[in-house]
This record gives structure tokens, C-alpha cells and sequence, in this order.
């Protein structure tokens, strides 16, 4: 009993109207859930069992899509929980938990954009060097330091925040992401450089790894044949419309949150949705579309599932 009040609770306060509406918003976001974990996992099941997709592309899509059924895991079943709750809370400790794995699965998803740029640049600017260079070993490095990298750095400030006095309970958001310093009593310069340095880790050197491989694409396309054009069109666009539209969701995430925008209650709402929906359901519908023997493959299997 004494451990149960020793507890910290925090009360999400991005809600907007809940008990007037809760069946509504569980209706939704249950069904944009399992809307991502179907069109996700239908994908990494077909790379999976054609073995025509067992190359580094399809692989590292694969790993992509996987991530986001990963980070979609980590807020959609609390956040339904939440809409048919009393109460929308959650402890400190878990709280930190899920930002924990939001920022890590996060930081990831710009790794893996990162290893999948390398991979067209290989594929495309040095094609004799392509088998050698992309192997299984090396497949297996990139996908374990993408994963583990933005974990592993977001291990110790989540551990010191878990320390820090708390001048406040109620979080202005609908799950833990970076509001959960605005509610700490004091904001120290080594946190800030800190996370500075981890997101430059994680996230700016990345877009700019990636910007300048596709840079490079483009030049050597450029001068190349139009089958060689024709190729990089379509590996490498879906990547770059996947990259824009999660760059611009991450940036609300880090710099509108950050600061603290003075937006209605509604807005911030339906910004803070866009960034946990819009982007798990995007990818698979972009992938799916636009990647070719991906797409063939999902055409069969629908074919065959409406004659059985």
C-alpha cells in the first residue's frame, strides 16, 4: 500500500472533450490501428515468404515497416485505454518508459531511411560492387545499429530525468513524448546539450547522409542511361516522399512542442494525432504502391484471396 502511494501520476491534458466523445475516438484510433498493423505486417510477411524480395531493399522496407508497427505499439494501446478511462493518467515511470521507446523506435526510423538511402547509392552509383558490399553481414550490422544506436542513447537522459523535481502533474499531450520536460522545475544547459547532441545523432546527421546520397544519385543518373534514370525513379522516390513527410512530423514533435505555441486546445490535438497516424499508415500505402515486385506480390495475394 505504502509502495502504491509513493507513485507518481501524471494527467494528460491534451485531451479534448473526452467524455463527451470517448466511443468516437476509440472507434477511430482503434481502427487506424489495426489499419497499420494489417497493411505493416501484410508487407513484412511477403518479403518474408518470396524469395525474390530477399534482397537488402526489400529487407531494410521490410525492417521500416516493422518499426512503425513497433512505435504504433507503443501509444495506440495505452491512448485507448485513456478514451474509455475516467481518468486519463499514466506514472512517471511508465510515462518515461513510453518515452523511452517513442524516441528510440523514432530515432530509428531516420537510421533505417539512412541504411536504405546507402543501399540505392550502392545499388545505383556502384553496381559491380553492390553483392560484395551489401551483404548479409552487413545488412544484419545496419539493421542492429539502427535499432539499437538511438536506445542505447536515450538510455541515460531518460535515467536522469527520472531523478529530476517535478513542478507540475499535468502534461500538456495525449501520450509522453518531449512535453515531459515542461512539467520538471528546472531545465539544466548540460540536458540541453545533451539532447542537442542526441538528436543531431540521431536525426540530422542522418537527413543530411541522406540528402547527400540521393545528391549523388541524381548526378550520376543524370549522365547515365534512361534505364539507369528509370531505375533510380522508382527505388528511390518512395524513400524521399517517406523521408520528407516524416522530417516535417518530427519537426512539430521537436520544435512546436518545444516551444510551447500558444495553439488551441484542438489544433494541438489533431497535430499530435497526425504524427502517431499519418505516418505508420503512409508508409505501407506508399511502399506497397509504388515498389514494384512489392506490389506484384500484393495483387496476387488479393487475387487469390477473393478466389478461395
Amino acid at each position: 500500500m505504502d509502495d502504491e502511494l509513493n507513485v507518481t501520476y501524471l494527467t494528460f491534458g491534451g485531451h479534448v472533450e473526452v467524455d463527451k466523445y470517448r466511443y468516437v475516438y476509440f472507434f477511430i484510433i482503434f481502427t487506424v490501428y489495426i489499419l497499420i498493423i494489417c497493411s505493416n505486417c501484410t508487407i513484412v510477411y511477403l518479403v518474408w515468404i518470396h524469395e525474390d524480395l530477399h534482397e537488402p531493399m526489400y529487407i531494410f522496407i521490410a525492417a521500416l515497416l516493422l518499426n512503425s508497427v513497433l512505435f504504433s505499439t507503443a501509444i495506440y494501446p495505452k491512448l485507448l485505454t485513456d478514451f474509455l478511462s475516467e481518468e486519463q493518467i499514466i506514472s512517471y515511470s511508465a510515462c518515461l518508459f513510453q518515452f523511452q521507446i517513442f524516441y528510440s523506435l523514432g530515432g530509428a526510423e531516420f537510421l533505417l531511411l539512412a541504411v536504405m538511402a546507402y543501399d540505392r547509392y550502392v545499388s545505383i552509383c556502384k553496381p559491380l560492387q553492390y553483392p560484395t558490399i551489401m551483404n548479409k553481414t552487413t545488412i544484419s550490422i545496419f539493421l542492429v545499429v539502427a535499432w539499437l544506436l538511438p536506445a542505447c542513447q536515450l538510455t541515460v537522459p531518460t535515467v536522469l530525468t527520472a531523478n529530476e523535481e517535478l513542478c507540475s502533474f499535468i502534461l500538456n499531450g495525449i501520450f509522453c513524448n518531449n512535453a515531459v520536460y515542461k512539467i520538471q522545475c528546472v531545465i539544466s544547459r548540460a540536458r540541453i546539450i545533451r539532447d542537442m547532441i542526441i538528436l543531431l545523432n540521431v536525426a540530422l546527421l542522418p537527413v543530411l547522409f541522406i540528402l547527400f546520397t540521393y545528391t549523388r544519385i541524381l548526378i550520376i543518373s543524370y549522365r547515365s542511361s534512361r534505364e539507369v534514370k528509370k531505375k533510380a525513379a522508382q527505388t528511390c522516390l518512395p524513400h524521399l516522399i517517406v523521408l520528407i513527410n516524416y522530417s516535417c512530423l518530427c519537426t512539430y514533435d521537436v520544435i512546436i512542442v518545444g516551444l510551447e505555441l500558444d495553439l488551441p486546445k484542438i489544433v494541438n490535438l489533431i497535430m499530435t494525432l497526425q504524427v502517431i497516424l499519418y505516418h505508420p499508415l503512409f508508409n505501407p500505402i506508399m511502399y506497397g504502391m509504388k515498389m514494384k515486385e512489392i506490389s506484384k506480390h500484393l495483387k496476387r495475394l488479393f487475387c487469390q484471396t477473393k478466389t478461395n
